[in-house]
């Protein structure tokens, strides 16, 4: 709590005056919208001043919807966003099954996009997907994140609008790798300058790379995989004269059983040059692990949200605010279960994400608090 109000206090959002909506609950009111998706703002602030114990609930009383969404405009999404930036961190404990790689902490970045509400105001900042038809029935906004492989943690993410590229917003994302990681990526990743940025780090790569990628043969290992030179593209040579990247390429095939003749070729680059750190093996067995950052999305995208096709908000203000209590609020469950495991020497892998958010639901819950006089709205 300490740390949130000190959020506050530096984007300046502490009231001014005494507020039957105090900054501090709104925080949590932003987050609580992501865990009771298909119930009214009334409703969700009656849910969640049950469980503020700590803020003395007679102080506090539920307010008309309109005061709600006052509320929230005050807010803005700086706080939300500053305070995922704070709290958010992998737990980085190597007990946990699944968490850590050859003593490299695993994460996994990759990206998706969120349907929003069909307002001009959104369409106009975050655009929408067109194609022969005509455009799409929703704006959409773009988002890139990194997960904690083992726990699910998102603990880093970048928003933008539908026409920005992932690899536009990973470039900002990963600049909180660093040494004692090792990062799995999907194909549509690797370009020259993402991988130069993210190798710089000190982070350890396994990234998938489309067949097409030029690599020109450097050696081939005792264990089948090689080395090669990933050249910058003839622009970047000429403007920059840029050295090419020394990688490992590991290639392999995957037989699907029901598929005659159709067996899909994976082609990994790394920056493990030496077998003897990692073998061809040993990489192939572990990439299937960047999966997990799917689960992660598919948690925070439809299961934490019920299925609901768009965000409530209707103004991209507040569009960025709710995704980032949509975050906090997939962090919180998922740190929980982690937690949970933690103290059973369980796998994370082997508790129930739908099982877990229904825990904390059902803890918030209690006496429905009353709702103001009809013609009456509690000041804010």
């Amino acid at each position: 709590m300490t740390s949130i109000q000190a959020v506050l206090a530096d984007c300046k959002c502490l009231a001014r005056r005494e507020r039957d909506l105090p900054p501090a609950v709104m925080v949590f009111f932003v987050i609580a919208l992501s865990l009771f998706p298909d119930v009214g703002y009334q409703s969700v602030l009656r849910w969640l001043l049950n469980g503020l114990q700590w803020f003395g609930n007679g102080g506090l009383t539920v307010c008309v919807k309109s005061s709600l969404a006052n509320a929230r405009q005050r807010l803005g999404s700086a706080p939300m966003r500053r305070i995922h930036e704070l709290l958010a961190r992998p737990l980085a404990n190597p007990q946990l099954p699944g968490s850590y790689w050859k003593n490299l902490l695993l994460v996994a970045i990759d990206g998706s996009t969120l349907a929003l509400q069909d307002t001009k105001d959104n369409a106009a900042a975050y655009g929408r997907s067109s194609n022969q038809n005509g455009d799409g029935a929703w704006p959409l906004a773009r988002f890139v994140a990194i997960v904690e492989v083992g726990t699910h943690l998102i603990f880093k993410a970048v928003l933008g609008t539908y026409h920005d590229s992932e690899i536009t917003l990973a470039r900002t994302a990963i600049k909180c790798l660093g040494p004692g990681m090792l990062c799995l990526a999907d194909r549509l990743f690797p370009g020259f300058e993402l991988w130069k940025e993210a190798a710089a780090t000190g982070c350890a790569l396994v990234w998938r790379a489309k067949a097409g990628l030029s690599l020109t043969h450097v050696k081939t290992l005792s264990e089948g995989s090689w080395l090669a030179h990933w050249h910058p593209n003839e622009k970047s040579r000429r403007k920059r004269r840029e050295a090419p990247h020394l990688v490992r390429v590991v290639e392999y095939k995957l037989r699907d059983k029901n598929r005659q003749n159709q067996d899909e070729v994976y082609r990994l680059i790394t920056t493990i040059l030496d077998p003897a750190v990692a073998s061809a093996m040993e990489l192939a067995a572990l990439y299937p692990q960047r999966w997990e950052i799917e689960l992660s999305i598919k948690e925070t995208k439809t299961i934490l949200r019920r299925g609901r096709i768009t965000l409530r908000s209707k103004l991209p203000e507040l569009v960025e605010q709710e995704f980032w209590g949509l975050l906090l609020a997939h962090y919180a469950v998922r740190k929980m279960m982690a937690q949970a495991a933690l103290g059973k020497a369980l796998d994370p892998d082997e508790l129930s994400y739908q099982r877990s958010l229904e825990i904390i639901k059902a803890k918030q819950s209690g006496p429905a608090l009353p709702s103001p006089p009809k013609g009456k709205a509690a000041s804010v």
